[in-house]
């Protein structure tokens, strides 16, 4: 299904160096390629001699070494979290004492609901639930630094706390996890929220700035035409649930078998997760009925 979006997988950053991808923005990537990471986590470095750092990327000694060695004669003067995955917040604590540079983000990691009885959140160790912000930043929220200036938009949805960063003057945003170029963002409950992705989408696309940065991946250009073509997906997703349920109630592991046609085995359970955060928003909308909460475990049917 998402045919429908122009994705670019070619993506030849070396792990470990410094390029230059926009003016006044460097990217490191780290060396922890995955199915869910694509080829690694995209660090940035905002602004020269006096510089920021979006991201620091994993717990990986390389990694922190190669971007240290990146900012090697400049001062760190902040860092930036886009949200508590330990893919991009796994190395804050030690650039944090490398540069003693404080960290500035929306919140602490949390879920974006409560557990329901006998649920698991089956996503908990990917969490950083042990990071609290030195500076926490709300909606709107404008930080300077030497030559540069970073707005804060809040866009909750792949978790409670993800915050996107843009550099109005440049025309780009700093965008995490919430929209990338190679393929479509993970929205896994309880961490994440359907509801709240799609209006996040909604706000991004509202904006005027055209290029995208993303934690993974190369950039997205053209962001606002991008994010539409990722509602428009969302919207076929929901749709093809739905055709799939005129059959007769379903369980999510039918949904997915149903609608995921030639998905790789490794993200068959981020499925099941994508699946529930859609039957979450559906159920709630009153478009999908079920017995109780919306659960992995439940059965769907239509009214």
């Amino acid at each position: 299904m998402a045919e429908d979006i122009p994705f670019e997988r070619r993506f030849d950053a070396v792990p470990g160096v410094a390029d230059e991808v926009a003016p006044g923005v460097r990217r490191v990537l780290a060396p922890n390629s995955g199915p869910f990471t694509f080829t690694g986590t995209c660090s940035y470095i905002v602004g020269e001699g006096e510089v920021a750092i979006i991201d620091p990327g994993p717990d990986d000694p390389s990694h922190l070494a190669a971007l240290l060695d990146a900012v090697q004669g400049e001062r760190v003067t902040h860092i930036f979290l886009t949200h508590t995955h330990r893919d991009h917040s796994g190395a804050l604590a030690a650039l944090k004492e490398a540069t003693g540079a404080p960290a500035y983000a929306e919140g602490p990691h949390r879920a974006a609901r409560a557990l329901h009885a006998e649920e698991t959140n089956t996503l908990d160790a990917a969490g950083d639930r042990s990071f609290l912000p030195d500076v926490a930043l709300a909606d709107g929220a404008r930080v300077a630094g030497a030559g540069w200036e970073l707005t804060a938009l809040a866009t909750p949805g792949h978790t409670a706390n993800h915050m996107a960063f843009v550099l109005e003057k440049e025309g780009l945003i700093f965008v995490g996890d919430h929209v990338m170029g190679w393929s479509t963002s993970i929205v896994a409950p309880p961490d994440g929220s359907m509801n709240a992705y799609m209006e996040s989408l909604r706000r991004l696309g509202e904006r005027p700035e055209t290029l995208y940065l993303p934690g993974h991946g190369g950039p997205v250009r053209q962001g606002p035409a991008f994010v539409e073509r990722y509602l428009r997906h969302r919207h076929a997703r929901e749709t093809a649930i739905l055709r799939a349920l005129e059959r007769g109630p379903m369980a999510i592991p039918e949904i997915v078998r149903a609608i995921y046609i030639g998905i790789d085995p490794r993200l068959y359970g981020a499925a099941g997760l994508s699946t529930l955060a859609h039957m979450e928003d559906l159920v709630e909308r009153g478009d999908v009925l079920t017995e109780g909460p919306a659960l992995l475990a439940g059965i769907y049917r239509l009214p």
